[in-house]
C-alpha cells in the first residue's frame, strides 16, 4: 500500500463528511487493511501532509505529536 492510496482514502472520507465535519483516522485505516492498527502511524503521517486539520477535544493538534485519539477534517477553504 502506498502513501498515495492512504491519502486518497483520507481525502475521500473528508470530502464525504464535508466542511465542518470530522472523522476518525481509524476509519481510513480500516478501509485499507484488516491489520488497521498497524497502519495508524502511517495514516497519521500521511494526514499531516494533506490539507486536513487534526483536532483533539476540539483543539487543533499536530497529528504526529498528539497522544490519544484525534479527528480529521477538511482544512478551511478546502473542498
Amino acid at each position: 500500500m502506498t502513501d498515495d492510496e492512504i491519502a486518497d482514502v483520507l481525502m475521500r472520507l473528508a470530502r464525504e463528511r464535508g466542511a465542518g465535519k470530522t472523522f476518525c483516522p481509524s476509519e481510513a485505516a480500516r478501509a485499507l487493511s484488516e491489520d488497521w492498527r498497524d497502519l495508524m502511524p502511517r495514516v497519521r503521517a500521511v494526514a499531516a501532509g494533506l490539507p486536513l486539520v487534526a483536532t483533539q477535544k476540539g483543539q487543533a493538534v499536530d497529528p504526529l505529536e498528539a497522544k490519544g485519539p484525534i479527528r480529521l477534517g477538511l482544512a478551511e477553504g478546502e473542498t
